[in-house]
């Protein structure tokens, strides 16, 4: 797949070489399950962020698709990759620097509003979402990135905000509107739940437009929402708390919201309460999100709030969704289920579990 790339693939570099741009891995930025980063400087003197992958096992497919996903890629809200280094189980990705780290170390902050402001956060809000109709449609080949959530979002001196980590995204012919893959893939809380089951729909662009909207939530409320996924039972599934919230009287004073800035809160939790929609048909474009934008939140309507029960049964007359018989004894025992909250947690707890399978 490199080779027949050509010249236009990123640049190829030797172990050796990365050890010695992050001098020896003496710097490090931050770590995960994929692995750790360092900040190193190139030859040239450009500063890089140097990703090192650990436990890697197999053929590389994972390694060379971020490779060949990130090669083809050139957007102003789309980190830049330099290079990458590939010598066996040693492999590592060089990006562009971004001084001022990623999107989750401010949003989860005690005071994230005081750090970044509203009216920041809501030009990341757009940029990330640029960044996103460029994957779904601009692109040569469409790019489904299937993990948007704020730890892959990395901002630069300006605050501008680049999407990074294409580890698990999927290529596709620009004209498919729909994919055929195996397995959940991406991070729990963000995962769309066609992702996990069909029964829920096809999966396509609509399942990051899906993980887009409860990262704008998060954004709006500074409250991880996995937290009440599989906790204690007496805490809300994190939409229903942002929906209850803003159907209240009192707005969104319970995310800090005050009246100069009510609109710019109130249109990125619409925004994000239409994205979350359980069934992909129900969910917006990211075009369609950015034409949002451009809106009125007085001109935009409610969306409804979620009912699995309701859901599930009119998808079954109203969606051509193929299911195997385990899948179909999901549905059935989804459409029983005694309130909403259980269903909700119920196929985020299945997520988790298929995540753990799929050592994701």
């Amino acid at each position: 797949m490199i080779v027949s790339y050509g010249s236009l693939a990123p640049k190829r570099y030797m172990y050796s070489e990365v050890m010695k741009i992050t001098s020896y891995r003496n710097d490090q930025l931050g770590k995960g399950g994929y692995g750790v980063v360092f900040k190193g400087r190139l030859h040239d003197g450009r500063l890089v962020a140097v990703k090192f992958l650990h436990d890697c096992k197999g053929n590389g497919d994972e390694f060379v698709n971020e490779v060949m996903s990130i090669g083809r890629t050139s957007h102003v809200n789309v980190v830049s990759l330099f290079g990458f280094c590939l010598e066996g189980s040693k492999r590592a990705l060089i990006y562009e620097y971004m001084p001022n780290g990623s999107l989750d170390k401010y949003i989860y902050s005690e005071n994230p509003k005081e750090i970044l402001g509203w009216e920041r956060l809501y030009t990341i809000a757009i940029g990330i979402a640029r960044g996103l109709e460029y994957f779904h449609h601009s692109c040569n080949t469409r790019i489904v990135h299937f993990d948007i959530k704020p730890q892959n979002i990395l901002l630069d001196k300006d605050f501008s905000p680049k999407i990074a980590d294409f580890g698990l995204a999927k290529l596709c012919h620009t004209k498919e509107s729909k994919l055929s893959m195996t397995g959940a893939r991406g991070t729990i809380g963000f995962i769309a739940p066609e992702v996990h089951s069909r029964t829920f729909g096809v999966v396509s662009t609509k399942s990051d437009v899906y993980s887009y909207g409860m990262m704008l939530l998060e954004m709006v409320g500074g409250r991880r929402n996995v937290k009440s996924i599989v906790a204690k039972s007496s805490e809300k599934y994190f939409p229903d708390w942002i929906y209850d919230h803003f159907a209240q009287d009192d707005g969104l004073q319970a995310c800090e919201v005050t009246g100069e800035i009510e609109e710019i809160a109130r249109k990125m939790t619409l925004i994000g309460l239409w994205c979350v929609q359980i069934l992909p048909a129900y969910r917006p474009t990211i075009t369609k999100v950015l034409e949002m934008f451009e809106r009125s939140s007085d001109d935009m309507d409610m969306p409804p709030k979620q009912n699995f029960s309701g859901l599930l049964e009119s998808s079954a007359h109203n969606m051509d969704v193929q299911s195997s018989s385990s899948t179909r004894s999901e549905e059935i025992s989804l459409v029983n289920s005694k309130c909403e909250k259980v269903a909700c947690t119920r196929i985020h707890s299945e997520i988790e579990q298929a995540q753990q399978n799929s050592a994701l």
